[in-house]
C-alpha cells in the first residue's frame, strides 16, 4: 500500500500548501472581475463613441429649431408693434437657455425717391455731408422742406447752381420734399437707416446666427454662407382698376439697453410711432438699399426683385414687361424702378420704429 503523501508530509508544509491554493483561487476571481469590467467599459466607450455624433446632432436641432422659434415669435411681436399707436406696445417673455438676444444697428441703408407731378423730373445730388444739389428738368424747383429726427426746416434753391446749404446734422434719417414756386411738393426723397435684432446660438460646430432685420430674416452656420429665409416687405400689383401699385414696408428695431441671455427674457416691445412719405400717384419710382450684414445679402435682394424683369429679358418680351426694373445697371446696382406701359403708378411707402428693451 502506497501511503499518501498529504499524510506523511510534515504539518507546517501541508499547511503552506493549503494556503497557496487559497491565494490562486483569490487572484483568479480578482482577475475575473477586472477583466469583466474592463470589457464593459470597453462596451460602453465604444457605444458612447458609435452614437456621440447622433447625439450631439439632436442637441444642435433641438437647439436650432429653439432659435427659429424664437425669431418666429419676435417676428409677430414685432408685427403686432409696429401696427400699434405711438407709445403703446406688448411685453412678451422668451425663452433664451441656450441662445443670446442682442440688437444691431445700421444694418441698412434706404433711398427712396419719387416726383409727386407728371410735369417735372427731379435729381438730387450729395455734394457735401451738409449741402446737395438740386436738378429738375423744367426748372420749377424753387425751395425744400427737410423733415429729420429735430424737427422740419426749410431752405431756398439757389436757381443758378441748385446747391441747398442746410448745415444740419442728418444722421439716421431725413425726408426731403421739394417744392415750386406755388408751394406745390413737386418731388420727395427719403433715407432711412434700419437696425435690427441678432439671435445668436451655440451649436457643435460654432454659432448660429439669425439677423431680425427690416421683415427679413438671414440665416448663417459657422461651416456655411449667409441664407435670406425671409425679403423686405417690396410687393409690386396690377390693380383690377387699372394701374399699379408697388408697397415698401420698412420696419427699424431699436433696442435700448442690453438684452443678453436668460432661461425667461421678458422684453418690452413698443411702437414709436411711424412715416408714411409716399402715397398715392407718383413718377420717376427709385429705391436702393445697402445691407452691411454680409456682401452677399444686397445682390440677392436685387435679384429677388429683378428676377421677373430677368426672365422676360431673356425672353425677348421687356417691350410689354410691366414690374420692377434696374435704374441703370442690369444688375440693379444704381437701383430699382418701375415700368407701367404708361398705366398710373400707385406708391405706397410705411416706415415703423419700433424700440425694444428690458
Amino acid at each position: 500500500m502506497i501511503p499518501n503523501p498529504q499524510l506523511t508530509m510534515p504539518p507546517a508544509r501541508r499547511l503552506l500548501s493549503q494556503n497557496q491554493r487559497e491565494d490562486t483561487t483569490g487572484v483568479s476571481e480578482v482577475l475575473g472581475v477586472i477583466m469583466m469590467l474592463a470589457m464593459v467599459v470597453s462596451i460602453m466607450g465604444g457605444v458612447w463613441v458609435f452614437l456621440n455624433p447622433y447625439i450631439s446632432d439632436f442637441e444642435d436641432n433641438t437647439n436650432w429649431n429653439a432659435a427659429n422659434g424664437i425669431a418666429d415669435r419676435l417676428e409677430d411681436r414685432v408685427d403686432v408693434a409696429a401696427d400699434s399707436p405711438e407709445g403703446t406696445g406688448i411685453r412678451h417673455n422668451l425663452g433664451m437657455r441656450t441662445s443670446m438676444l442682442q440688437g444691431l444697428s445700421n444694418l441698412e441703408i434706404w433711398k427712396i425717391s419719387a416726383d409727386t407731378t407728371p410735369f417735372e423730373n427731379v435729381d438730387i445730388t450729395d455734394q457735401t455731408a451738409s449741402s446737395f444739389t438740386v436738378d429738375s428738368v423744367n426748372s420749377t424747383a424753387s425751395k425744400v422742406s427737410i423733415q429729420y429726427d429735430s424737427g422740419i426746416n426749410q431752405f431756398n434753391i439757389d436757381q443758378n447752381t441748385g446747391l441747398v446749404n442746410h448745415n444740419l446734422q442728418l444722421t439716421d434719417w431725413y425726408i426731403i420734399t421739394v417744392y415750386n414756386d406755388n408751394d406745390e411738393p413737386i418731388h420727395k426723397e427719403v433715407k432711412y437707416t434700419i437696425s435690427g435684432l441678432r439671435i445668436i446660438t451655440s451649436l457643435g460646430n460654432g454659432e448660429h446666427e439669425i439677423i431680425l432685420v427690416n421683415n427679413a430674416r438671414i440665416e448663417h452656420f459657422a461651416d456655411s454662407a449667409w441664407e435670406i429665409s425671409k425679403f423686405p416687405s417690396v410687393e409690386f400689383d396690377q390693380l383690377a382698376t387699372g394701374g399699379v401699385r408697388l408697397s415698401i414696408v420698412l420696419t427699424n428695431i431699436e433696442v435700448n439697453g442690453n438684452l443678453g441671455s436668460a432661461n425667461q427674457l421678458g422684453i418690452d416691445i413698443i411702437s414709436a410711432g411711424s412715416l408714411n412719405p409716399f402715397t398715392g400717384e407718383c413718377f420717376n419710382i427709385r429705391f436702393s438699399l445697402t445691407n452691411s450684414v454680409a456682401p452677399v445679402i444686397t445682390p440677392q435682394y436685387d435679384e429677388q426683385w429683378l428676377s421677373e424683369y430677368t426672365l422676360n429679358r431673356a425672353s425677348g418680351t421687356l417691350e410689354s414687361f410691366i414690374g420692377l426694373v434696374p435704374y441703370e445697371r442690369a444688375s440693379g446696382a444704381d437701383g430699382i424702378t418701375v415700368t407701367s406701359n404708361e398705366q398710373p403708378i400707385f406708391f405706397d411707402v410705411a416706415i415703423n420704429k419700433v424700440v425694444v428693451e428690458r
